[in-house]
Order: C-alpha cells, then structure tokens, then sequence
C-alpha cells in the first residue's frame, strides 16, 4: 500500500512539473528575452510607481522602492496564482476526460508556476534590498512561511475558482473586477496611516494585505509582525485552504459531467 502511494505521489509531482514546465514555455514563447521578464517586470513597475509616488510619500513611506515592491511581488504571485488556476479545468478539459489523473493536478500547477515566477522576481528584489542597503537580520528568514501560507491561501482560492468557472464563465471577468478592488486594498503603494479609521479597517481585515504588511516587517524594519497578524494570517490560510479542497472535492464529479 505504501509504495503504491508512493508512486501516485511520484507520478502526481512529475504530472506538475511538466504542466509547469509547459505554462511557462507557453507563457513566453512569443518573447524574445523570456523568463527574463520574470525578473525585468517588477523592476519595471517599481521605477515606474517610485517615479509617481515617491514624492507624495517620501515623509511617511521610507525606501519607497522596496516598500512597493514587496507589495507588488506578494500581490501579483497571488493573482496570478489565482487567476490561471481559475481556468485551469475547463483549459484541460481534453485531459481530465481522457487521462485517469487526480483534477487538483492542473490548478496546483498553476500556482506553482506563479511560485516559480515569484521566486524569479526575487533575484531583482534581493539587488534592491542591497542598493537601498537595508540591513536584513534573522527576522527576514519568516518570509519563508509567509510565502508558504500565501502559497497555501492561494490554492484554496484557486480550487474554489476553478469550481465555479466551469459551471459560471462570468466569473473571470467578474474576478478581475475584484481583484483590481484588492489591489487598491492592500496598500501596495501608500501607508495605511493615510486612510481614515473606516477604510484603514476594511485594508487590515483583508488577508492578502495581512501577507504584504508580515513580509515588510520581518524584511525592511527588521522585527516579527506581531502574533494577531500571524494568528491571523494562519486562520485564514487554513480556513480557506481546507474550504477550498472541500468545495473542489464535492464538485468534481459534477465538473466531469458538465465539461
């Protein structure tokens, strides 16, 4: 029984990598620099956002630059994640019909190929880091779990999206309107200090924000978030971890039917 699941485990692993391998291929078969724009790509956007809004926040944002690219990087794993996993099923619906291979398959490969772009986009962020010399400490080391648990929040997100996209196609444009909201919403480019106490609320109880503040505690100041923020942060990995599989188990057979 043991080696028979180990070798699922085997085959599921070398299933996603290879659907990884092939949506990053896809992804930049018409460039001619490729994955380099993985890299390229957040640079580019924080010249750009550094250039508008350094000046408006320079008293209350110190190091700009590094402040927005960690939102950035954070905000657009997540989307990515979540969006190409969106689409993942009906995508593949050739596959799921002819080929015996576990559904979870084709959105986790989704977000891991999110993870392997994010962990490009992490060579341009460490240069950052080192021109605007921040001084890093034993603290920056809890990115790691931050990225796990924004990993983990954003597979339950993409099962669920996944679900409802092959029975309600409006949903893609529907997620984009949201995710446009979201982003407004997590204080990617300005302090939260600047929002009025109501709206300053509505940032911290979104748990994408709740990423994005963690990992600049722990990499620009230095120190831990505090334990609500990552009391938090679990809470809401697991709870929408764990409703995400339930809701993609209980309709899976229904997705079979309807593709």
């Amino acid at each position: 029984m043991n080696v028979k699941m180990n070798e699922d485990k085997k085959q599921y692993w070398f299933v996603i990598k290879q659907l990884t391998g092939k949506e990053i291929k896809r992804k930049y078969s018409r460039s001619k620099l490729g994955v380099l724009w993985s890299v390229l790509n957040p640079l580019l956007h924080m010249v750009v956002m550094s250039a508008i809004f350094t000046a408006i926040f320079r008293r209350s944002i110190e190091n700009f630059p590094v402040y927005y690219l960690i939102g950035n990087i954070l905000y657009s794993f997540f989307t990515e994640a979540t969006k190409s996993s969106m689409t993942s099923l009906a995508d593949n619906s050739t596959l799921l019909i002819k080929l015996k291979l576990p559904m979870k398959i084709f959105p986790a490969s989704k977000t891991v190929s999110a993870l392997v772009n994010l962990g490009l986009s992490l060579i341009p962020f460490v240069a950052v880091l080192v021109f605007f010399r921040i001084k890093i400490n034993f603290c920056a080391l809890f990115f790691i779990p931050i990225v796990i648990l924004l990993y983990l929040f954003s597979i339950g997100i993409g099962n669920m999206l996944s679900i409802a996209y092959v029975f309600f196609g409006d949903i893609k444009y529907l997620y984009g309107v949201f995710t446009t909201l979201l982003m407004y919403c997590s204080a990617i480019f300005y302090p939260v200090s600047s929002l009025g106490p109501e709206m300053a609320n509505v940032v911290n109880i979104n748990p994408v924000y709740s990423f994005i503040y963690s990992a600049r505690e722990c990499i620009m100041y230095g120190r831990m978030p505090d334990l609500k923020r990552i009391l938090y942060m679990l809470i809401c990995t697991l709870a929408i971890y764990f409703i995400g599989n339930l809701v993609f188990e209980k309709n899976k057979n229904k997705v079979i039917q309807k593709v």
